[in-house]
């Protein structure tokens, strides 16, 4: 590639994130609807074995993430890994990254109103699910419109209800197993955890099958890659929020799972809804159930949130790629996409009319359809890391600041893992429609590059390096 037919572009963001926003939207993300809703369904299948899933995917998505901080750190930019795509592997490749991420959180944004309709629904059982659903996605738009300094204030406080109501669970749930806590003073213990079938009641074929539904809660962990145009200090920032992945996957998924499954039979979890309420009630806490209901819509607003702002985000890095209408490289005052916001919303709005039609089967098909996606772009990510490093001399390789863990081979772990994922859910027929759905859409995409004539492009984009905080990264 030679020089003249080289651009090199310049976002026109705000670096107005700061590190504590950082930290929670990393932590937002790790904890979504899927935790709250999704894991009730994963028990059941599953009992106590669960959490060997959630152990499993974890450190997979652990995986994709240090990938992707390998690179951002390097080249910190709204598109993240549909940019890195673009530079390292080709410009196919960014495209595809680009607008299947696009669609993963136009689908899971789906999956969060959806959410947010059941749990009002408990509230207000005579207002129509699909209203409610409306309220959540418009006020998660306004709150984008303002400006990315907005966004990082909602994510953070949505963030904090969810951790806090997570540690309160965990603590209290310890209080009642080891010390009798709201159970008489008569300790509960862990008995249920092997009890009711063993602690792995249908065998590893359970864990077997609950592991695309687990593999779900765990979409959005990447939106803090998506962060990297607005963030503050990206080389520190971002290091230290992926580097406390794992940890938080560990605190928050595993132990809070065996809390409330060793206080609650698992095979009674699944059938009166969140087993988060279960548990709160369990502890005879007045009013808990609604206090639950509470953080769980707080928790699915907080990945909407999310979805809308990485949406837009990403359709920005695009347009400036080439493969987006130019329109959408605009910003507003603020340094807002603006355009792109209310696009990828418009979209959305397709998850208030199938509430609309289908709301109770709803959930589960976004769900299959949103996590086959979503590992599209984790393999993306993998991926191009691997072709990142291949460029790189000895000597170059030396001063990366920010290394994936035992690459390849790690890489090569995780890839065997999302193919175990794929084949699993070609056994059930509502996530077999999630694999036709992503196969459709993304040969229905890779048909439009050609037809649009993406291909035959001479001039090729390139995203500068970052050289530190001592220096704008936009400015170069």
């Amino acid at each position: 590639m030679s020089d003249e037919n080289t651009k090199v572009v310049h976002e026109e963001l705000d670096r107005g994130l700061q590190e504590r926003h950082i930290q929670l939207i990393a932590l937002g993300g790790a904890i979504g609807v899927g935790l709250f809703l999704g894991s009730a369904t994963a028990i059941e299948k599953a009992g106590p074995g669960v959490v060997v899933a959630y152990m499993i995917a974890g450190l997979a998505v652990f995986f994709v993430m240090r990938a992707m901080g390998e690179i951002t750190v390097e080249y910190p930019v709204s598109g993240s890994f549909s940019a890195h795509a673009y530079q390292f592997l080709n410009p196919l490749a960014g495209y595809v990254s680009g607008w299947n991420y696009w669609y993963v959180w136009v689908v899971t944004c789906m999956a969060e109103i959806t959410a947010v309709g059941v749990y009002v629904h408990l509230w207000l059982p005579d207002l129509p699910q699909w209203i409610s659903c409306l309220c959540a996605l418009g006020l998660m738009t306004c709150a984008n419109l303002i400006s990315v300094k907005a966004y990082g204030e909602f994510e953070f406080w949505f963030a904090l209800i969810k951790i806090i109501t997570i540690i309160f669970l965990i603590l209290t749930g310890a209080g009642m197993i080891f010390f009798g806590l709201g159970n008489g003073g008569v300790a509960v213990g862990v008995s249920n955890l092997t009890s009711h079938g063993g602690f792995f009641p249908h065998g590893f074929g359970g864990v077997f099958d609950t592991l695309l539904m687990v593999l779900f809660a765990y979409v959005g962990i990447e939106v803090i890659g998506v962060t990297a145009g607005e963030a503050h200090n990206p080389e520190k920032t971002l290091s230290s929020a992926i580097d406390k992945v794992l940890y938080r996957i560990l605190l928050f998924y595993v132990l809070a799972l065996l809390v409330i499954m060793a206080i609650y039979p698992w095979d009674q979890i699944g059938h009166q809804g969140s087993p988060f309420v279960m548990v709160f009630e369990e502890l005879g806490i007045s009013g808990a159930a609604n206090i639950i209901n509470f953080v769980v819509i707080t928790a699915a607003l907080s990945s909407c949130n999310s979805g809308i702002y990485s949406t837009s985000r990403m359709l920005y890095n695009l347009s400036l790629q080439g493969t987006a209408p130019k329109a959408f490289s605009v910003v507003s005052k603020h340094q807002v996409p603006y355009r792109c916001i209310c696009i990828s919303v418009f979209f959305m709005l397709i998850g208030v009319i199938l509430n609309y039609f289908l709301p109770a089967t709803v959930f589960e098909v976004i769900t299959s359809v949103s996590a086959f996606a979503c590992m599209v772009t984790w393999m993306m990510i993998l991926f191009c890391q691997m072709s990142y490093r291949k460029q790189l001399s000895p000597e170059e390789k030396k001063h990366i600041r920010y290394k994936m863990p035992w690459s390849p081979y790690s890489n090569y772990f995780t890839l065997a893992f999302f193919a175990v994922v794929l084949l699993s859910a070609c056994f059930h027929p509502n996530t077999r429609v999630g694999i036709f759905a992503t196969a459709a859409w993304l040969v229905g995409l890779i048909a439009v590059y050609y037809i649009a004539g993406f291909n035959k492009r001479t001039t090729k984009i390139k995203f500068a390096h970052y050289e530190g905080d001592d220096k704008d990264p936009s400015n170069h």
